[in-house]
This record gives C-alpha cells, sequence and structure tokens, in this order.
C-alpha cells in the first residue's frame, strides 16, 4: 500500500507530546501504509508562566496558534485536552473526533514528608492556579488528609504555573526554599497519559511514583468541564482526514462533554470559572453528572438507564437511611486476625468506618493504599490519623476497578486486595479476601424502625437491614437501594421489583417524598 503522510499538530510540552503520539499511533495501527509526523507549535499559554492566565485577557492560549497552522494547511489535524477549547470556535475547523476519556478526576500530589508533618500538626502549602481547584479543593483536603485531633489540617495556597514535569519538581526541593510546595493538584489523566509513553515514564517514576497522593472524588470535587478528554480537529473542508479521525470517536465520551460543555456555557464560559462539571456512566445505573459551584452544595444530576415507571396509587414508603442503626458489635477474633493482617497488606479497601475501630488504625502499613467507599468514610478515617488515597464516590467497590488498574496507580489486582468488613457482607467477597471485625446487632429501638407489612415501596440502606426486615414487607412491595454490595446481595436474594438508585436523594424525589 502506498505511503500516506500526514502532519498532526501540537504544542511542545512532554504531555502533549505524548498524548499526541499517542493517537498517531492509534491510527497508524488501525490504517496500513498511515505515517503521522508530529509538528510542535509554540502558544501563548506556554509562553506565560508568571501569572493565571484567568488574571489575563484574551482566550485561546492554547490553541490560538495551532490553528492558524491547521487553517493555512501547514498541519493536518491537532489534538487538543478538550478542556482548552474554547466555547466559539471557527467553523473553518471541525471536531473529527473525542476519543474515549481518560480518568477524568484530579489528583493531589505531596511531598513525602507531608504525612510525618500532619501529624505533628503542621499546616501545608498547596499549589495551583486553577480558580475551579482553589474554591472546591481545600475545603475537602481540609478534612480528608489526616489530623487525628485537631479537627481539620491548615492548609494555604498559593499561585503555581508551568509544565507536568515543573510542577512536580517542586515538590522536590529542600525544605526550606522559595519554590518548595508540599502539594500540587494535577489532571489525572495527564499524568495517566505520560504513563503509557516511554519518556513521560521516566519522568514519573523519578518525581511521582513514590509520592503520596490522594485521588479526589468526583461528588464533592468534579473536574474542569471536558477534564480527560481529548479534541481531535481538522479543517471543516478536508473530508478525507475526517473520515480517518472518526474511527476514534466514542459516543459515550461526546455526550459527556457535551453536558459539561453546555453548563460551561451557562455560566459564559473562559478559564475563570471556578465550579467543576463531570459526567461519568455506570452501567445498570445511568448518566451521573457530578456538578459543583464555588460556595455551594454538591449536585447530582442523574439519568436513569432505563426510565422509571410513573408512580401511581397511594404511596407508604419506608426509608431505611432514616431508620434507627442497628448497634455495631465488634468481633475480637476478627480484630485480632485484621491486626496480625494489616501489617503486610499493601492494598486495603475499608468497607465502613465502623471496620476500622480506632485501635485498628496504627497498624496499617505507612506506605498501604487505602480506599473507601464515599466521602464520609474518608473524613472519619482522616479523623483517625489515616492517610486514604480514594474513594467509590459511593458506587460501590466494583466501580473502582478502572480507576485501580490504572497503570499510573501501580496497584494490586483487585482481587489480591484486603477488606475490613462487617460479618454478614462476608458471603458477597471471595472467599478469603474479606475479614469481618464486626457484625450488626439488634437493639430494642428497632421495632419503632422497622418496615410496616403494608408499605409499598422500600430503600434498603444495607444488605444487614434487608436480611433483618426483609421478610415483613409485602410481596407486591417494590425495593430500591444504592449501587455496590447491598445491590448485589439484593439481587442474590432473589428479590424483584429492584431498582438502582445512585442514593436515597434520587428515590425520595422519584416517589416526590
Amino acid at each position: 500500500m502506498a505511503l500516506r503522510l500526514v502532519k498532526l499538530g501540537t504544542r511542545r510540552s512532554l504531555l502533549a507530546r505524548a498524548q499526541s503520539a499517542a493517537v498517531a499511533r492509534r491510527l497508524e495501527r488501525l490504517n496500513e501504509g498511515l505515517s503521522i509526523e508530529l509538528i510542535g507549535i509554540e502558544t501563548r499559554g506556554d509562553r506565560i508562566q508568571d501569572r493565571p492566565l484567568s488574571a489575563v485577557d484574551g482566550k485561546e492560549f492554547f490553541t490560538a496558534e495551532i490553528d492558524r497552522a491547521l487553517i493555512d494547511s501547514t498541519i493536518d489535524f491537532t489534538v487538543h485536552s478538550y478542556k482548552d477549547l474554547s466555547l466559539e470556535r471557527t467553523p473553518q475547523l471541525r471536531l473529527a473526533a473525542v476519543p474515549q476519556r481518560e480518568q477524568p478526576h484530579d489528583i493531589a500530589i505531596f511531598a513525602r514528608d507531608v504525612p510525618e508533618r500532619l501529624a505533628a500538626g503542621e499546616g501545608i502549602t498547596l499549589g495551583t492556579s486553577s480558580p475551579r481547584r482553589q474554591a472546591l479543593i481545600p475545603e475537602f483536603l481540609a478534612q480528608a488528609l489526616p489530623h487525628a485531633g485537631r479537627g481539620s489540617c491548615s492548609i494555604r495556597l498559593v499561585e503555581l504555573r508551568g509544565n507536568v514535569d515543573s510542577r512536580l519538581r517542586r515538590l522536590h526541593e529542600p525544605r526550606g526554599s522559595a519554590r518548595q510546595l508540599d502539594g500540587i493538584v494535577l489532571a489525572f489523566s495527564g499524568l495517566a497519559r505520560l504513563c503509557a509513553d516511554a519518556g513521560g515514564r521516566g519522568l514519573l517514576d523519578e518525581l511521582f511514583v513514590r509520592q503520596p497522593r490522594m485521588v479526589l472524588p468526583l461528588t464533592v470535587c468534579p473536574a474542569a468541564p471536558a477534564q480527560g478528554a481529548l479534541g481531535i480537529e481538522c479543517r471543516s473542508a478536508d473530508a478525507v482526514t475526517q473520515q480517518l479521525l472518526s474511527q476514534i470517536d466514542d459516543a459515550a465520551t461526546r455526550r459527556a462533554v457535551d453536558a459539561e460543555r453546555r453548563l460551561l456555557a451557562e455560566r459564559g464560559g473562559g478559564c475563570h470559572q471556578s465550579f467543576g462539571a463531570t459526567q461519568i456512566e455506570v452501567p445498570g445505573l445511568g448518566s451521573l453528572l457530578f456538578v459543583r459551584d464555588a460556595g455551594a452544595e454538591p449536585e447530582l444530576r442523574w439519568t436513569a438507564s432505563t426510565p422509571l415507571p410513573a408512580v401511581t396509587g397511594v404511596v407508604r414508603a419506608w426509608d431505611g437511611s432514616q431508620a434507627e442503626r442497628a448497634p455495631a458489635e465488634m468481633l475480637p477474633a476478627g480484630i485480632a486476625a485484621a491486626r496480625a493482617h494489616l501489617p503486610d497488606a499493601d492494598a486495603l479497601f475499608i468497607a465502613h468506618q465502623r471496620a476500622l475501630p480506632a485501635e485498628l488504625a496504627a497498624a496499617i502499613r505507612p506506605d498501604a493504599h487505602v480506599y473507601v467507599p464515599g466521602v464520609a468514610t474518608w473524613r472519619a478515617l482522616a479523623e483517625r490519623g489515616v492517610w486514604v488515597e480514594g474513594c467509590a464516590d459511593g458506587l460501590g467497590f466494583a466501580h473502582l476497578d478502572p480507576l485501580l488498574r490504572e497503570p499510573l496507580l501501580g496497584l494490586a489486582p483487585a482481587a489480591n486486595w484486603t477488606v475490613l468488613t462487617h460479618a454478614g457482607a462476608l458471603a458477597g467477597w471471595p472467599a478469603g479476601q474479606a475479614l469481618a471485625t464486626y457484625q450488626h446487632g439488634a437493639g430494642s429501638e428497632e421495632a419503632a424502625s422497622a418496615p410496616a407489612s403494608n408499605a409499598t415501596h422500600c430503600y434498603w440502606h444495607s444488605s444487614a437491614q434487608f436480611d433483618r426486615w426483609w421478610q415483613r414487607v409485602g410481596a407486591g412491595a417494590h425495593h430500591a437501594c444504592g449501587p455496590g454490595k447491598t445491590y448485589e446481595h439484593l439481587q442474590r436474594a432473589g428479590v424483584q421489583n429492584l431498582t438502582m438508585f445512585p442514593s436515597v436523594v434520587q428515590w425520595r424525589s422519584w416517589l416526590r417524598l
């Protein structure tokens, strides 16, 4: 087959070249005889390093020079970080492909001595120039970083610009240096793309691999609209290149990015915006759009994968999330087994804050990778001095699997993780993976909390709650719960008329409670 040469315009940074090279190699694998040459182009955004772009007049900081080269036919197509594209693009250019998105999260990375400094009660200095990150992330980190006995951590913000390598190097400056930082925040996707690139992998081995980190939860720290996605453009009149690029377009990513950028347009666009919006698709549940504005509570917008039926007739709803909690009975044998096992556990999932009594916190290895179900458990463990690395955003351990398999994180396969949970949940985990440190007891107050026999709709807060009370409910009742192990448990029990909701909030909204 005759050789076809195509020119790809890219910024000159290590990350930009890594993600452009990855696109080029993928297209070459799909098209025999295709050869793609990378053409480096310096942009205005790359030249401005002394101040945040939100303080600079103008737009298209990372695209204007590349756009000109494309329109002039110096190059044939371009690969952009989609979040760098303005909302108003010239009709001379066409968004020909949006490939499958990388993980959209932000990741906070810290200097190696930060855990010890936090344990000593010291505050930290965090570098970022993003108005969104400045508005949303310090509040979360103040409660999420280990702060045993102190209520929260003190965080000071400083402006930070530059390429990924220059930002990471700020964590390695000598303590006391004017350039030294305790923490920075980057897009997970950028580091993941560097990890997949030969040159970038060496950089990360030097500057990232051994650093403490936290993958920030989308529920309270949604990312910038389109973060993690690539926007690939060519000339509108170039049908041949459009056809070539269409091979790597991903419809689900386009839907998500379109939803996020619609919210950006409602707020006027621009890099000065201090809000986050990230949409993900969860099998069996639908699309979840996490939104948060500075100074506001987090918001979740849910589109079910299967439309919910209309609610008719009399509704006698029972909300298990508001029922009295059964008291926890700690299991001495399980606690002893956990204490013996934790010093060797490299990766640990703590299914509930009850599963890690304070006496066990010190048994966790300092370098262990600890993940939890959601933000509430994360904050509770931080109060006990535990460094939590990430969470499932309330969507269950299975939802974490794509993240845990990211080569960037270097984690053990999910099947090799140690799980701390309650006795009633052991059946939901592979044999030998989980340790039960407590069980749900029975209390005299439960009778008043139990569902009525004529309940029409029940929301089960946990598998233990379901096991205790499901026989009280009539056969025609509609059952609901959140995603994860509770839903799996109800499925195994053969529950009919069962619907998964992101949380009880959406269930109550459906019933108009």
